[in-house]
């Protein structure tokens, strides 16, 4: 599995605890920055995450900001992307097992670090259930394509 991640100042202090739980499952990472502290603007990383994800260059993304709020809007504006927001950790595996998400959300001012592990370990390893949810993706899908 390869994902891309993607933080901007405010997030880049959470980025050590989500790469402990990839590097442990011996995930291939591929981290578009921000490498530091230094202010930055969200949706460039978000955006750059959210390509990826798109062009299938990785097989998923997660994304860190203060509340993961705003990269995860900047990310939710490129076609294909399902970017989903989460606080804890049941809201992480629903939103695989019902809403396919493709990228993963979170906020560093929201969730510690402990709280980050235990989110993405429950992303990771929730897969999508499709059946009744299938539909829902579809019209989705659809509202995305008359843009």
């Amino acid at each position: 599995m390869k994902i891309a991640i993607g933080n901007d100042h405010v997030g880049y202090y959470l980025k050590e605890a989500v790469l402990e739980v990839l590097k442990n499952r011996e995930i291939e990472i591929i981290d578009v920055g921000a490498y530091d502290d230094k202010r930055t603007d969200y949706p460039i990383y978000g955006k750059k995450v959210a390509d990826m994800v798109a062009k299938g260059e990785v097989d998923a993304g997660i994304v860190l900001c203060g509340t993961g709020i705003g990269i995860s809007i900047a990310a939710n504006k490129v076609k294909g992307i399902r970017a989903a927001v989460c606080s804890e950790p049941y809201s992480a595996k629903l939103s695989k097992q019902h809403n396919n998400s493709n990228i993963l959300a979170m906020g560093s001012r929201v969730v510690g670090t402990e709280l980050a592990k235990m989110i993405v370990e429950q992303w990771l390893d929730a897969k999508y259930e499709g059946g009744r949810h299938e539909a829902r993706i579809k019209l989705i899908t659809e509202i995305e394509n008359e843009q």
